[in-house]
């Protein structure tokens, strides 16, 4: 499905509820499935965690995750944890390009047996589940935070729990303490000093716990960018959201302050303001711990004219396509001039938008959802606009509450 987007007369005051965390709903299914008395409430109806929660229940030995990344992580490390069970994990083609070398690496280390059926060190897998009783392990933390998790997360259903050593800089490192924190929430005993993780084995199943999800700050950052293209005094209050938030993308507050948009929170719900002061024309941040919005806070910059230099991006490589190539290519369309790394991106000030650009998304949900808010500044079109469904299906039908037209092509 291809869609067209225009957007005149948004409402000068909006509502939105937006659904429960991805990150936060796929790390307490796995927990679920290891410890079934606890309650989850505001899960996530994206199409990763409904992937997650039915690969964890599945009664079959192949399990296709098509593209969701994080769930072919996590479960990675679940069934080869689950003894006497074989399960082969497999998705995509371009899933089959994302390496999982350094996670299978660290379980096989653990006493793990994993094969790959087809290129070394990518999906497929074939995992033959074991009781892991080896508790220490060595792991690079510089390349993606979720081998870190999805380790974390198994930690205290193995026997002699787990001493993990993360060498390097460790990258997105607010998604490692979202994962101690859940763990704590349980009833986990857990520690994290300097380089070094350890997570103590439960000996009985955790007493009967009901965690409220909050809702997805990634999902919010669309909202802010629009904020942040609208005209002053322009509101959207976004529910359910905390101040203390365990997500990294929470930082959104801080980041689009510079963008002309206020943050107001107030009893578990944010509005946010485009305001009247001026934005700041140079704006620079380093998203090594929030890389998800890397892409909405640059096509943001884009809309606004201003210019942009973000850094620690490094794990956008190896995501649901090369993000930042992805980037520089659709926002070269629109007439931007913006130059790339492999951890970085600069975008240089512009005066102008290419209208009726076709903007390709590379079967990556945040690469519809970023663009989308331009629609504020020229006409729009966003091919294979159904990829949002990946985390954030009702994100076009939220769109038309606030006032942009959508038709599809």
């Amino acid at each position: 499905m291809n869609v067209r987007l225009t957007a005149k007369d948004l409402k000068s005051k909006s509502k939105i509820n937006i659904t429960g965390s991805k990150s936060e709903t796929n790390r307490l299914l796995l927990l679920k499935a290891l410890y079934p008395n606890i309650t989850i409430v505001n899960a996530s109806n994206s199409d990763d965690s409904l992937v997650m929660s039915a690969a964890l229940s599945a009664n079959k030995q192949t399990i296709d995750v098509r593209h969701a990344g994080t769930a072919m992580r996590f479960l990675t490390a679940y069934f080869a944890s689950q003894e006497n069970k074989t399960i082969i994990l497999t998705g995509t083609a371009r899933m089959k390009q994302r390496p999982i070398k350094i996670l299978v690496d660290a379980l096989i280390n653990l006493g793990a047996k994993i094969e790959y059926l087809e290129k070394d060190g990518f999906p497929p897998i074939k995992i033959r589940g074991q009781k892991l009783t080896i508790s220490k392990v060595s792991l690079p933390a510089n390349v993606s935070s979720q081998y870190i998790s999805a380790l974390l997360l198994i930690a205290p259903s193995l026997q002699n729990g787990l001493e993990l050593e993360l060498s390097g800089e460790i990258t997105s490192i607010s998604y490692i303490n979202m994962t101690l924190n859940l763990l704590d929430k349980i009833g986990v005993e857990t520690s994290f000093k300097g380089n070094l993780i350890v997570v103590k084995p439960i000996a009985h199943s955790p007493k009967p716990k009901t965690i409220v999800v909050e809702s997805d700050w990634s999902s919010a950052s669309y909202f802010y960018s629009i904020i942040a293209l609208s005209k002053a005094g322009t509101q959207i209050e976004l529910s359910s959201f905390k101040e203390n938030s365990l997500q990294g993308d929470a930082i959104l507050a801080t980041i689009y302050d510079q963008m002309g948009v206020k943050t107001h929170f107030d009893e578990g719900k944010i509005t946010l303001v485009k305001n009247q002061n001026p934005v700041n024309q140079n704006i620079k941040f380093d998203l090594n711990s929030a890389p998800d919005i890397a892409q909405t806070i640059a096509v943001t910059a884009f809309g606004l004219g201003i210019e942009c230099q973000l850094t620690g991006l490094h794990t956008l490589k190896i995501k649901e396509t090369d993000r930042l190539e992805a980037l520089q290519q659709e926002l070269s369309k629109l007439g931007a001039a913006v130059s790339v790394t492999d951890d970085s991106l600069h975008l240089s000030p512009s005066k102008s938008i290419s209208s009726n650009q076709r903007i390709a998304t590379y079967e990556d949900h945040r690469m519809a959802m970023a663009f989308a808010p331009l629609a504020l500044k020229t006409n729009l079109n966003i091919e294979n606009a159904e990829v949002v469904s990946k985390s954030y299906p009702n994100f076009w039908s939220d769109l038309k509450l606030l006032g942009f037209e959508i038709l599809e092509d």
